[in-house]
């Protein structure tokens, strides 16, 4: 599958799993709200200290996940993740980013942006971007 086939899917359907890597070589699997953004899976974590992140930052590889909510149809995509914060990106382009991955992820617009943008500046989010490596699942239509 490529990323074109499977983009209305993630655009569509936000419920998923990312799986990392813990420091041992174990398997970490967490839930996240995930959709499409410029070609890549993407999520907003709010935790900047979870074990996810930390295992993003120390190997990049992952898989994320996206299921429907009855289970019968996903998606998988593997490959290396991104982290994108304030501490890496200019403020206004933080900003931006946030908010457009928000959208990606939940088909909606926030109540109240100005709200939305000091949380996530408070909460020290991170934006992780999986560039496909290689996508797999099960589409029926």
């Amino acid at each position: 599958m490529d990323f074109e086939r499977v983009r209305p899917f993630l655009e569509t359907h936000h419920r998923g799993v990312i799986a990392t890597q813990r420091p041992d070589g174990a398997a970490h699997s967490s839930i996240v709200v995930c959709g499409a953004y410029e070609g890549k899976a993407a999520f907003v974590s709010v935790y900047p200290r979870s074990q996810k992140i930390r295992n993003l930052r120390r190997n990049p590889n992952c898989t994320v996940l996206c299921v429907t909510e009855n289970w019968r149809e996903w998606v998988s995509v593997e490959g290396q993740a991104t982290l994108y914060d304030y501490s890496n990106m200019d403020t206004e382009d933080a900003r931006v980013m946030l908010r457009s991955v928000y959208m990606a992820c939940s088909d909606t617009e926030h109540p109240d942006w100005e709200e939305y943008d000091q949380a996530m500046i408070d909460q020290e989010a991170v934006i992780v971007l999986v560039e496909p490596k290689r996508i797999y699942g099960l589409l029926r239509s």
